[in-house]
């Protein structure tokens, strides 16, 4: 007996048994759920009633043994959209592939039946059929991964826009606070987030502080004269502020040139020279 020959007694068997099937498999997957606010009762239920129409109109194709077959295509799309939802809700890959390694159990034994009187086809099938759902197992955790990595990704990059505002602290002036590493990446976002408040503003004087920033180093202070060159094409000088001794050492030693930059020990004291650069004077009232 052939695979296709086979294939098409297995898709029968799960549409003449579909609703029994969902039933068993849906109970061993609500034994092995670890977190009961994983996926719900009745989100299950859909899914395996999904699964299981998808499957047997696949396995009626006879491709058996290739996933990536276009006769698999509602398969994998369900079981994308499966993984995914549960990347997004917390579950571990782990809980994700169980979805489908738990339908071998109650498959099995519903292949035994079918196959009755027939063990070498029993067993051809049974170990075709595990074979695929490992398959589908693995492009699940795959899927899973994929989500994961694209979450992580979008969240490191809402961090690098939230750890680096532009605030207008008077008209025509500009303060960008930098707290932690400065790295290719996060200069990236730097330059970009003040050229487009330059932009946005009209601002002449942009200040950066660097008293947040632990260490300066050559790449650090590279990233920062990049800026600072960037700011100056848009119309907008740059004044540096948050000199520590520490830094301003480590700057000599390491041989950079911030000759034609201006440079404040604290933010307050580039804010007056700022004020002083714009035409604007405070007056204490005492």
């Amino acid at each position: 007996m052939t695979t296709k020959d086979y294939a098409n007694r297995v898709s029968q068997m799960l549409q003449d048994q579909q609703a029994v099937i969902a039933s068993e498999w849906l109970g061993q997957l609500e034994a092995l759920t670890v977190r009961g606010n994983a996926a719900s009762r009745e989100q299950l239920r859909i899914h395996t009633q999904q699964f299981l129409g998808a499957f047997a109109a696949a396995a009626r194709s006879g491709e058996l043994e290739n996933i990536d077959h276009r006769s698999w295509d509602e398969v994998r799309d369900l079981l994308a959209e499966i993984s995914s939802s549960r990347a997004k809700s917390g579950s571990t890959p782990s809980e994700t592939a169980t979805f489908v390694f738990s339908l071998k159990q109650t498959l099995f034994s519903h292949l035994r039946q079918a196959f009755e009187g027939e063990p070498e086809t029993a067993g051809a099938a049974s170990w075709t059929i595990s074979t695929l759902l490992d398959k589908l197992g693995l492009y699940t955790i795959e899927v899973f991964q994929k989500t994961k990595d694209q979450i992580i990704v979008r969240q490191q990059q809402e961090l690098l826009e939230l750890s680096t505002p532009v605030v207008k602290l008077w008209n025509g002036i500009l303060a960008l606070p930098l707290i932690g590493t400065l790295d290719s990446a996060r200069t990236q976002v730097v330059m970009e987030n003040i050229l487009q408040k330059i932009v946005d503003t009209g601002a002449s004087i942009a200040i950066i502080d660097i008293t947040g920033v632990p260490t300066v180093d050559t790449l650090v202070a590279q990233h920062l004269m990049k800026t600072i060159a960037a700011a100056r094409l848009m119309g907008a000088d740059c004044i540096i502020s948050g000199i520590r001794p520490q830094i301003a050492q480590t700057i000599v030693h390491l041989g950079v040139n911030l000759e034609d930059v201006t440079t404040k020990a604290t933010l307050a004291d580039a804010f007056v020279v700022a004020l002083e650069r714009t035409g604007t004077s405070v007056i204490s009232k005492a």
